[in-house]
């Protein structure tokens, strides 16, 4: 049975990696069941509740950082707060269209907003362009962060 649940969370941890890239899959909630997986089936021996806390406040952070990070991208080259919230509700909106709208959807909010500001089509790309390089860096943030979780987890089960 012991073996079954070091499989099963094995396989969470695996498909929750891919979903933290692929917009069908909670990647971060897999990865922290998978990992609460593997420590009750330790019967929480070496990993404990703290350190599962710390695992799962990481892991709900990294739903933020998507929203945040095209926003912020957006702000650093000058658009307006409208082209911010633009790129923060176009990643939202996203969600619902598969890859290509976690994708599109930074880009296509910053630049509406920005249009509903400024009537120049030049400064609306600048602003989607900044947006989508913002949903870059955050999606690099959000696979360390997924990394972070096992390394924190490693950590704890090997420092035994």
């Amino acid at each position: 049975m012991v073996f079954l649940l070091w499989l099963l969370a094995g396989v969470l941890v695996v498909i929750g990696l891919a979903g933290v890239v692929l917009p069908a899959l909670p990647g971060t909630i897999l990865i922290f069941g998978g990992l609460l997986l593997a420590a009750w089936a330790d019967h929480f021996a070496r990993v404990g509740g703290l350190t599962l806390a710390v695992i799962g406040v990481i892991g709900a952070a990294s739903y933020g950082v998507d929203f945040v990070a095209a926003a912020v991208g957006a702000g650093r080259l000058g658009a307006s707060p409208r082209a911010m919230i633009g790129a923060g509700l176009g990643t939202i909106a996203g969600l619902f269209f598969g890859l290509p709208g976690i994708i599109l959807g930074p880009f296509v909010g910053a630049v509406a907003g920005e249009l509903t500001v400024h009537r120049d089509l030049a400064r609306a790309g600048r602003a989607g362009v900044a947006a989508w390089i913002g949903f870059v860096i955050g999606m690099a943030v959000k696979v360390g962060l997924a990394f972070l979780m096992l390394a924190i987890f490693a950590a704890a089960f090997f420092a035994f």
